[in-house]
């Protein structure tokens, strides 16, 4: 297989007047993680549909494992594995039945079917659970064993639609670590998430796409770094000694300080976090300013998408509901 796993130049796809997808390059070199990052509606998972032969783009080419997606697309199937924004499971069968169910589908014999389930039911940690219908998992599980039919035939790349929507931080810190495995042994991962945190675990590379476009690109921490830092929050417990607390934070920001008057709280952008925090208690400590609590805060996705759209991803979303496609 060439050196880059997947490739697309200048993808473009419509739904009537919308368009989900403005042009869109990306290349995932083989081995790695591209996260693809970007709130609801963005374009994300049009991106994945196309990369998965489940769309043909209006334009633009794309590679998977060296195969064109529109004019070999059995090809294509038969190099990934898919799991999408929700756990693709029957809910009757077992764990292993599951499985089963899908090394049969993908055309392994009885016996390769079988080995393989429960090989994979040992590797998700579900063998307590392996015999037991899956509507009794638990959000966690349901998503670990959704990740393991995704890998039942061995797929060049792995295609992961928002894995860890709706889950709870435990179910999401368990496929983080799945996620982890797969990259330990090799594969080449295209994750699309909404989540900063995320894509900065899992991934060597980042593209932020917006409204069908790539609108930056870059790993996690030159993605931060452009938004400006980190921010320095102060609550104290006069609102009397606002006015210190903002010369403090002054002394040691990038940027006027925003005085929160309701909250008593001071914040501001700081370039060494750490140092600016010391410095900062320190002077309020000479002040003898009481401090409630204080706070030094990575940039979020909100942040980044502020800084790039003039807008976060919350106030994106509904305008992007309504168009219907993500």
């Amino acid at each position: 297989m060439s050196s880059v796993a997947v490739r697309a130049e200048g993808l473009v796809k419509t739904f009537g007047s919308t368009r989900a997808l403005d042009g869109v390059d990306l290349e995932i070199p083989t081995g790695t993680v591209l996260g693809l990052l970007g709130p609801n509606g963005a374009g994300k998972t049009t991106a994945v549909r196309i990369l998965t032969t489940l769309l043909r783009p209006d334009a633009g080419r794309a590679f998977v494992a060296g195969h064109d997606v529109v004019a070999d697309p059995q090809a294509v199937r038969r190099s990934i594995g898919l799991s999408g924004q929700y756990a693709a499971v029957d809910e009757n069968l077992t764990g292993t039945e599951n499985l089963y169910m899908v090394g049969r589908l993908y055309g392994l014999n009885r016996a390769d079917a079988q080995a393989r389930a429960k090989e994979l039911i040992g590797r998700f940690r579900l063998t307590d659970a392996a015999d037991r219908p899956s509507r009794t998992y638990s959000g966690g599980m349901r998503r670990r064993l959704d990740l393991a039919g995704a890998l039942v035939a061995e797929p060049l790349v792995v295609v992961l639609d928002e894995p860890t929507t709706g889950l709870d931080p435990r179910g999401r810190m368990d496929t983080w670590e799945v996620i982890g495995e797969l990259v330990s042994d090799g594969a080449t991962v295209l994750l699309t998430t909404q989540y900063l945190e995320e894509a900065d675990q899992l991934a060597d590379e980042i593209l932020v796409v917006d409204r069908g476009k790539v609108i930056a690109q870059g790993s996690a921490d030159q993605l931060k770094a452009g938004v400006g830092g980190e921010r320095l929050d102060i609550v104290v417990a006069d609102a009397a000694h606002l006015a210190a607390a903002r010369a403090a934070l002054t002394a040691v920001g990038v940027g006027e300080p925003v005085v929160d008057e309701h909250q008593r709280r001071v914040s501001v952008k700081v370039e060494a976090g750490p140092k600016a925090l010391i410095e900062a208690l320190r002077a309020l400590d000479r002040d003898s300013v009481g401090v409630l609590d204080v706070g030094l805060h990575r940039p979020t996705l909100d942040d980044v998408f502020l800084a790039l759209t003039g807008h976060t991803a919350e106030e994106a979303e509904p305008a992007e509901k309504k168009r219907g496609k993500g």
